[in-house]
């Protein structure tokens, strides 16, 4: 009888990585380890798979045991939070080379003196003389002996990765694709152009773009090269930041920032579905933070946001994060409590993972008995076979709760600060999630809680009754339902075009001839990742608005009527009110090809 093969499904999480391995004949096996544990494994998602397997660290995989391997990862949003990205420089036309410095100028904070801009992902610039009108007409060609000799000079530096972003290029690309050669030319050996990454309008928007591509692509290249090295021929896909499976070589840095908290957002949708519930508020808490997402039967996505202090003009999950997870560290500063922002991680953990760490919010649950020591897997302490430490956590919360009484000249119990701390926790997710229905119209006493993450079903209730809501869902695998969902995806190829045309008779057939490209580009791409364009099945949207607004709302394509409708409805639930007197744009048109992996 042959051996079963192999499904695995892999979150690498900041704390946390969770696996479900599902076989050919019938078994689910649910693992969990930490994501740093130097002393023990190089990486844990490989060393999951080894666990599952009883195989030994040294030993090869059993590739023919092994079917797929689908995975989310923090390698590139680390390497972008922490900014230890690829060295890069940055192509841009002559006189715009403090553009992305410059950006749009926005106050975040209004009443800040000092203002401190996060720090430029790129370390040099290069301005190359050419430039083309906004009609495709070329004023100055390029200058192609400065701009190679300038891209040399940047290779000789120690710079590996180039951003190339000229002005009017997502529709006149010719320039940038003449530079991208001259790069490969000079030795550049990873190159990013901001028309086949963003073709959109908006110049700091997808100059952004490309520059955390470029930033961030070579150290995920190296990471999924050391995987697949060690997986061989078995088929090895990736997350993307807009819920769908890609290839592992065809997975870029821009798509990935969101990866692991993507599946998420499909795990809890899809279980929910099959348990009745199409309305619901995602609540994945995590060991470094807490990610909220509203769903109601379609996938909410973004195709502009900001992380890390960068804009990334790229198709995402809608998901609020705020740092409140099971590792968020407690501050005391002799006035007041403070839950994070800062997290213990993995290494050195929570006080009671016995790696010396700091309080915090899982300790709280330890203190006050809602995580049981005798009921948590034996993982922790130096050899990885020890319990939670209940005893440091009572001594460290008994030591704090005596500062607060120096500080306030109050007795308090080490329990009434551990509830305090944890009061303040669940007040930052529950205004997460009300950024995310309560603010845009929505009343959460008519959604389902969907709770998941290894922290979460210690903090439903509580979240629950600060946003009266009245019915929570918790999955059998709600520990590691980032991971499920990872499974249950579908490969996704998405693709995005400008247009800035008015939604009109005489216009239409312009929309319907860019949705046909845009299909026709995104089944040729599914197929080369091995779905059949039969299986593939298409979504054409439609991005609107007002003219004179900037804020565009996505409906479905269809007949003008219809789509004018969808528009009016979504802007009176998101604004409040619909100005039917106004003309409507079409920004942009966007296609999904989705399939089986």
């Amino acid at each position: 009888m042959s051996e079963p093969a192999w499904q695995f499904w892999i979150d690498r999480g900041g704390t946390f990585t969770d696996i479900v391995a599902a076989s050919s004949d019938g078994q689910v096996v649910t693992h969990k380890l930490l994501s740093q544990a130097p002393e023990r494994y190089a990486d844990a998602a490989l060393q999951g798979i080894r666990d599952v397997l009883g195989i030994e660290s040294d030993a090869p995989f059993p590739i023919t045991q092994l079917e797929s391997v689908k995975m989310g990862t923090t390698v590139a949003t680390n390497a972008l939070l922490e900014r230890q990205g690829e060295r890069t420089v940055l192509v841009v036309n002559k006189g715009f080379a403090d553009a992305l410095r410059i950006g749009y100028q926005n106050r975040p904070d209004i009443f800040a003196r000092q203002i401190r801009l996060p720090e430029m992902l790129c370390e040099r610039t290069i301005e190359v003389d050419c430039r083309v009108t906004s009609q495709g007409d070329v004023i100055r060609p390029v200058d192609r002996a400065r701009a190679l000799t300038d891209l040399r000079a940047a290779r000789d530096a120690g710079i590996a990765s180039v951003a190339i972003i000229l002005m009017h290029s997502y529709r006149y690309p010719a320039h940038e694709v003449e530079l991208a050669a001259l790069a490969q030319e000079a030795g550049l050996s990873h190159i990013s152009v901001s028309h086949q990454l963003s073709p959109l309008i908006k110049f700091v928007g997808r100059g952004d773009t490309t520059v955390v591509d470029a930033y961030v692509s070579p150290i995920l290249d190296r990471y999924i090269s050391g995987i697949a090295d060690e997986l061989a021929d078995t088929r090895l896909f990736f997350m993307q930041s807009n819920g769908g499976l890609a290839d592992a070589h065809r997975f870029r840095g821009k798509d990935s920032i969101l990866s692991g908290p993507a599946g998420g957002v499909v795990g809890a949708a899809k279980t929910s579905a099959l348990a009745g519930f199409d309305r619901i508020i995602g609540f994945d808490m995590g060991g470094t933070s807490t990610d909220v997402s509203h769903y109601d039967g379609t996938f909410e996505r973004t195709f502009e946001s900001e992380v890390a202090g960068v804009r990334i003009r790229a198709p995402m999950m809608a998901i609020h994060t705020v740092a409140a997870g099971g590792g968020s560290i407690l501050h005391f500063d002799g006035q007041r409590f403070r839950v994070g922002p800062d997290s213990a991680g993995a290494d050195p953990g929570p006080a009671c993972y016995r790696r010396g760490g700091p309080l915090t919010v899982t300790d709280c649950n330890v203190m006050l008995g809602k995580l049981n020591p005798e009921y948590f897997p034996r993982v922790f302490g130096p050899h990885a076979d020890q319990p939670l430490d209940r005893d440091t956590v009572v001594e460290k919360f008994t030591a704090l709760a005596s500062e607060v009484e120096a500080a306030t000249d109050r007795r308090v119990e080490p329990e009434e600060v551990a509830e305090g701390f944890l009061a303040i926790a669940i007040d930052n997710m529950a205004n997460a999630i009300k950024k995310i229905s309560v603010q845009r119209g929505r009343n959460t006493s008519t959604y389902t809680l969907c709770c998941f993450g290894g922290a979460g079903g210690q903090h439903a209730c509580g979240v629950a009754d600060a946003l009266a809501m009245k019915r929570i869902l918790i999955h059998p695998h709600a520990g590691v339902l980032s991971a499920l969902g990872i499974g249950l995806a579908d490969v996704s190829v998405m693709r995005e075009r400008t247009l800035e045309i008015s939604l009109k008779d005489n216009e239409v057939a312009a929309v319907d001839t860019a949705l046909d490209d845009l299909a026709g580009d995104c089944l040729d791409e599914i197929e080369r990742q091995g779905v059949a364009r039969k299986q593939a099945r298409l979504s054409k949207r439609i991005h609107l608005r007002y003219e004179g607004s900037d804020t565009t709302l996505v409906v479905d394509h269809g007949p003008i009527a219809k789509m004018i409708g969808a528009f009016e409805s979504a802007h009176q639930e998101r604004y409040g009110f619909a100005a039917q007197e106004k003309s409507l744009l079409v920004g942009m048109v966007s296609v999904e090809a989705t399939g089986g992996a």
